[in-house]
């Protein structure tokens, strides 16, 4: 480690997340790397490592010839004032060069709230922030990951951007510079060249037009550049890359533990959610392939948890022998096994029971809604009748604990909607009261409640946030009604929320906002120890803007948006069917019960998904 370096660490918090050195990082020759490779991922540590498909890239990254790649992520504010104190630019984990020297500065963006922390990576790194005053041809400085399903908030920032899947889109971008590298294009030429790739949109490629009124009128493509990018998704789960021999952080990470992805997409049609759609199609790996890499993971970290991830765990068809095969190697050497995102409408007692044999977990579902008409609405498809006779089960089982999500300000909510909700929990209450063999030991339910952020590319795209005021009257509505002491209350922070919003609904005029934001606020706005409404405020009306006009308008059902040059495969038509469908307050079956059409499957050679 430089001595500089080591002058500053003992005066910043956790000085392990700057240090390296853990076990499983890659380290090469330098004289064997052709283009070096800087995975950024801006937030913490902590929250970087425990991203799973941080993880896989990095390995597929380097399983290149000629390739290194290395880590880079936001340093805590301490640690970047000591930083810049000290002259020291932004480094890579790994070698310690300054990510300023790097070819190509990839972000893996999962967050809105994150887009102020790549500005201050850039910054640190010492880095123009705007990609036209990066008029070399390296550094090349992109982002992937769900955000980037609307990249126009940050496009005056990129030099392109990875939309859907990011492993084979990456490998060839990667590519592509090393032939651009070695045969001395201009910048100009790899970029019209990468917009040639599936999955790679090049904003400086792309002129917004808009209207008299503020909306857009569309984008002009130039340069060859496709008029519309196409999602990329990887389509043999089996023999995709996954990081078997993964880094085991030197410091505790948020989620620290083995995490085995079961399958990207999801067979619920949930209308709020934006995972549920820009994942789609539906692409599961066979449980012996789980088997494996799950317990070859686990021999290679030690870890004494494994976590079955996917967005509704409980739906992979092969989840019991699954469970089976992995509880086989586990449960000797007291490995816990963890079953997040499960539904109250396929919550099995017998497999609970199994799997928890090592280590006893709380309990987690999400009825989002506290009516049954709401529910509908959104198309959860969960009844309160699953969601007590699960908790009934788990009760009776032994379980004394149990977590419920819901959110605030979802489309066509009333009082009466917000009442439904303490009156659920009420209900979940007396559920313990009637199952619970040992009701001396108490029983600890606890509702959250999140506000409702419309998101690109879902059904509920096209309406408005309600207004922090109407929110805080609904939440102390909600509060004012749960008097039962066994109930906790936690709610989400409406002001971030708020601002939330209005990034994902975003078009390329918010770029001015945020560097503006940056300048008075700086990054790590995801924490709310640095989060200030009032400089997002000042920020946009600095630049003529209004955070309501993204927020809180209804949008027109022939309005272009800002994310219409991107394709993720699902068609607007079914989305505005699935709109019209909640106006009307009705269900759609899932997509195991029935295909309805959304056009994701088109995505897929054989045009058919493993739903």
């Amino acid at each position: 480690m430089r001595p500089e370096l080591e002058a500053i660490l003992p005066r910043v918090q956790k000085p392990a997340r700057y240090t390296g050195g853990e076990y499983g990082e890659i380290i090469k020759n330098k004289g064997d790397v052709r283009l070096r490779f800087a995975l950024c991922f801006p937030d913490t540590y902590e929250i970087g490592m425990s991203n799973l498909g941080l993880r896989i890239l990095y390995g597929v990254l380097n399983g290149m010839d000629g390739v290194w790649c290395e880590r880079v992520f936001e340093p805590w504010r301490d640690m970047g004032e000591e930083l810049r104190k000290a002259g020291i630019p932004l480094y890579a984990l790994e070698s310690g060069d300054p990510v300023k020297d790097f070819d190509l500065i990839g972000f893996s963006v999962g967050y809105e709230m994150s887009f102020p922390g790549i500005l201050d990576m850039l910054d640190l790194a010492g880095i123009p922030l705007k990609s036209a005053d990066r008029p070399g041809l390296t550094p090349i400085v992109f982002a992937g990951g769900a955000c980037m399903m609307n990249p126009e908030p940050m496009a005056d920032f990129l030099d392109l951007c990875v939309v859907g899947e990011g492993e084979d889109a990456d490998r060839e971008v990667t590519a592509l510079l090393m032939r651009a590298k070695a045969e001395g294009w201009t910048k100009a030429a790899f970029l019209e060249a990468a917009a040639q790739i599936e999955g790679v949109y090049v904003p400086s490629l792309y002129t917004p037009e808009y209207l008299p009124d503020g909306r857009m009128k569309g984008h002009v493509p130039h340069g060859g550049a496709p008029e519309r990018v196409r999602k990329r998704i990887i389509e043999d789960m089996d023999s995709v890359y996954f990081p078997e021999h993964t880094i085991v952080p030197s410091t505790e990470i948020v989620h620290d533990r083995t995490m085995l992805e079961l399958f990207r997409g999801c067979i619920r049609g949930c209308r709020f959610c934006q995972a549920g759609y820009i994942y789609r199609p539906v692409r599961a790996k066979k449980a012996e392939t789980l088997i494996r890499q799950g317990i070859e993971s686990l021999r290679y970290a030690g870890y004494e948890e494994i976590s079955l991830t996917s967005l509704s765990t409980s739906d992979y068809k092969e989840l019991g022998a699954l469970c089976d095969g992995l509880l086989n190697w586990c449960e000797p050497r007291s490995v816990s096994l963890s079953l997040p995102s499960l539904r109250a409408d396929n919550f099995s007692m017998d497999l609970m029971q199994r799997v928890q044999k090592v280590r006893k977990s709380g309990l987690t579902f999400a009825p989002e809604a506290g009516s049954q008409r709401l529910r509908d609405v959104i198309n959860k498809n969960v009844t309160e009748e699953d969601l007590l006779n699960s908790c009934r089960t788990a009760f009776a089982g032994g379980w004394n604990a149990v977590k419920l999500y819901f959110m605030l300000g979802l489309p066509t909510e009333t009082d009466e909607d917000v009442l439904a909700i303490a009156d659920l929990a009420q209900k979940v209450w007396q559920a313990w009261r009637e199952a619970s063999p040992n009701r001396s030991r108490g029983v600890r339910i606890t509702v959250s409640t999140s506000m409702f952020i419309p998101k690109p590319m879902t059904p509920f795209q096209w309406c408005p946030q309600c207004s922090m005021e109407e929110l805080i009257r609904r939440q102390r509505l909600l509060k004012d009604a749960i008097r039962n002491r066994a109930i906790t209350y936690n709610w989400h922070a409406q002001d971030v929320s708020y601002v939330e919003a209005a990034l994902a609904a975003g078009d390329r005029r918010l770029g001015g906002v945020l560097r503006r934001l940056y300048e008075k606020s700086g990054g790590l706005q995801a924490w709310e120890e640095f989060f200030s409404l009032e400089d997002w405020l000042s920020a946009f009306r600095e630049e003529g803007l209004d955070p309501d006009f993204y927020a809180r308008r209804e949008r027109g059902e022939e309005e272009y948006l800002p994310w219409d040059v991107i394709d993720d495969g699902v068609t607007k038509a079914h989305l505005l069917r699935e709109l019209h469908l909640a106006r009307e307050g009705k269900v759609s079956p899932d997509c195991r019960q029935q295909c309805l059409g959304c056009g994701a499957a088109s995505l897929l050679k054989g045009g058919k998904c493993d739903a």
